[in-house]
């Protein structure tokens, strides 16, 4: 599951990433698919400047997941969010248009889509 929200037009132009998969689906791409479609409909068709994540500092999966896609890691979050009955804190990363153009060229390692 992947989906874009809190859109903010105007002079913002932007918008937090949420995801998730479940654990029979772990390691076949298809998070590194899905975000790379979302992505593209978040860059080209909504005209985003810029898509943050928030991420438990301990997820690496998650931490790899972005860091491949071109983010940056951009800040730390204290109890950011309230997960399972606890206050948990998170790191803040953020990918902006200019650099989504950027490593979109390469690719990200994955096969191309019929729009790419």
């Amino acid at each position: 599951m992947i989906n874009v929200n809190e859109l903010v037009h105007g002079p913002f132009r932007s918008a937090y990433l949420g995801y998730y998969a479940f654990v029979p689906h772990a390691g076949r791409g298809y998070m590194s698919e899905g975000l790379a479609l979302a992505l593209r409909w978040a860059f080209r068709e909504l005209h985003l400047h810029r898509v943050e994540a928030n991420i438990q500092p301990g997820n690496e999966a998650s931490r790899a997941l972005v860091r491949r896609f071109g983010f940056r890691r951009e800040g730390f979050s204290r109890r950011y969010l309230k997960i399972a009955g606890r206050w948990r804190d998170h790191e803040r990363w953020a990918l902006l248009a200019e650099d989504w153009r950027g490593h979109r060229s390469s690719n990200f390692g994955m096969r191309r889509t019929r729009d790419s």
